[in-house]
């Protein structure tokens, strides 16, 4: 039996918080008192915060890893490696590492497949318990490309999918329906030219209008199929957040205007909304700022997007907007562990997995000390 007691502590747990102590127990949390004792052979936690792991359904974080630079692969053991220690080191227990699924194989970018690969060695090392936190997979089902239908065929219940979301880049709409912000990003990013630009929006339209429809069906039946929860991206409209819950969507990502994040909440649908959206102030994009949605009460979840740090300053910013500490760190805990269906984690309380973090703050800014995965020490 392994056991470890983190005593002393600021405990947050779902609906206040508790000067106490939380056992820790063959992988599960067994017990929570209260009081400032920290007997020997305890990890004295000095009143630091102590609370769930955070949870990531949506992280760019493992791309940027095994392409480090344009046109850089990097080996892909190593970057998983990599990315699983960082994610660890910034208190995230339980990762969706979204992977893009549908390509254009002869656009501008020149895509490459490439998620089936990495998928087969990130499953590898994840069932030889070679990782330090848990990983799932989110497919980000490209509907404006040309090779989705195959590719998601690929996949199976084996490869643990937790989430499929509908990414419909196509220019004009949805999140570049402001074509110069659109361009601003191609032109940084991929070094296009202005004809290179016009020839790459002619394309991305030719393709959706060939292959969207089919696309949007076959990604909602491979959800389905795999079991995994079905996410809807930049709903811009409330017509789209219609569309939304008709096709089963259960969680929404980074809505761009208020008006489709009240329709999408009208639906029972949850919002998630950016972290650096959040501690930048507003949206990179020219989108609505998830400050605007906290402050309205239209903001469920948060997620790190493509700055895993971000994930636990902006949950403490928001426990600071909103004078409740434990309802902060909810939208990075039990907000999204009930998104994706997962009852076993993502709050302090008996019989719940042992992932949890300890958190000191400098001057304001969240300073993660020590993870734990299972009971384990992992960070």
């Amino acid at each position: 039996m392994s056991e470890a007691i983190l005593a002393n502590a600021n405990l947050v747990l779902p609906d206040r918080m508790l000067r106490g102590a939380v056992t820790l127990r063959d992988g599960r949390i067994a017990d929570i008192a209260e009081g400032s004792a920290a007997p020997a052979g305890t990890v004295d936690c000095g009143g630091d915060l102590v609370m769930p792991g955070l949870i990531e359904l949506h992280t760019d974080n493992l791309e940027r890893h095994i392409q480090p630079r344009p046109k850089v692969d990097w080996p892909h053991a190593n970057a998983i490696v990599a990315h699983d220690a960082e994610l660890a080191s910034v208190g995230i227990t339980t990762v969706f590492d979204a992977l893009r699924v549908g390509s254009i194989p002869d656009g501008q970018r020149h895509e490459k497949a490439y998620a089936r690969d990495l998928a087969t060695e990130l499953v590898q090392m994840r069932d030889a318990h070679g990782l330090r936190i848990s990983h799932f997979l989110h497919l980000r089902a490209e509907i404006c490309s040309e090779t989705l239908v195959d590719e998601l065929a690929s996949f199976s219940a084996g490869d643990r999918v937790g989430l499929v979301s509908l990414m419909d880049h196509t220019p004009g709409q949805r999140q570049f329906r402001d074509l110069s912000k659109l361009k601003t990003y191609a032109m940084s990013k991929n070094g296009m030219t202005e004809d290179q630009f016009t020839e790459h929006v002619a394309q991305l339209r030719s393709v959706r209008e060939r292959f969207g429809a089919t696309h949007e069906d076959v990604a909602v039946a491979e959800a389905r199929r795999l079991g995994a929860i079905l996410a809807s991206h930049d709903d811009t409209t409330p017509e789209q957040a219609d569309q939304s819950a008709e096709r089963g969507v259960r969680l929404a990502e980074f809505p761009t205007t208020r008006e489709a994040a009240e329709a999408l909440r009208t639906h029972g649908i949850a919002v998630m909304m950016g972290a650096p959206n959040l501690v930048r102030g507003g949206s990179h994009s020219g989108n609505v700022a998830a400050s605007e949605l906290a402050a309205d009460g239209l903001l469920d979840i948060v997620s790190s997007d493509y700055v895993p740090a971000a994930l636990l300053m902006a949950a403490v910013m928001l426990g600071d907007l909103w004078d409740d500490l434990p309802r902060g760190i909810a939208t990075v805990t039990r907000a999204p562990a009930d998104a994706a269906n997962l009852p076993d984690r993502g709050r302090i309380e008996a019989g719940a997995r042992a992932d949890l973090i300890r958190v000191s703050r400098w001057a304001g800014t969240p300073m993660v000390r020590e993870t734990w995965v299972r009971g384990r020490r992992v960070a």
